[in-house]
């Protein structure tokens, strides 16, 4: 008699059914469980709120004679003080590197003078300097 040979082969398919079927049980499991689990409820310390000091930056203004000042203002930005100074007086007035400063040029300074300044200030060791510039809208009115 005449052995009957299949034609097919070995399978070289993966079942995924299984797969498939263990996934979707864990995923029962999960979504059952986890309305369940109650959440750590820590009671953290307390502590009071220490505001950080607000720092004021100074001012240096070029005016259009390339003349320097230095204004100050207290925490509501009102002018305290406003006096000339001079390049060789930069090493006296700003002693705290922390300290912000801003650089303020009138409009008809050039660019170079302010960025001058703004080197000589970095110079010095100051580690935040900036431009102050008039709002768009102030301008305009």
């Amino acid at each position: 008699m005449a052995r009957l040979h299949s034609k097919r082969g070995a399978m070289s398919e993966i079942n995924v059914v299984p797969y498939v079927d263990v996934m979707l049980v864990l995923l029962v499991i999960f979504m059952v469980t986890a309305p369940l689990v109650t959440p750590g409820i820590i009671d953290l310390p307390s502590v009071g709120k220490a505001g950080q000091p607000k720092l004021v930056p100074l001012e240096v203004v070029i005016k259009e004679d390339k003349s320097l000042s230095v204004r100050e203002r207290d925490a509501t930005g009102r002018i305290v003080s406003d006096r000339p100074v001079e390049r060789a007086d930069f090493p006296k007035i700003f002693k705290d590197p922390t300290v912000p400063v801003l650089v303020a040029g009138d409009k008809n300074v050039r660019y170079e003078a302010v960025l001058q300044v703004m080197d000589d200030l970095r110079a010095q060791g100051v580690e935040r300097v900036g431009l102050q510039v008039k709002p768009l809208q102030a301008i305009s009115k």
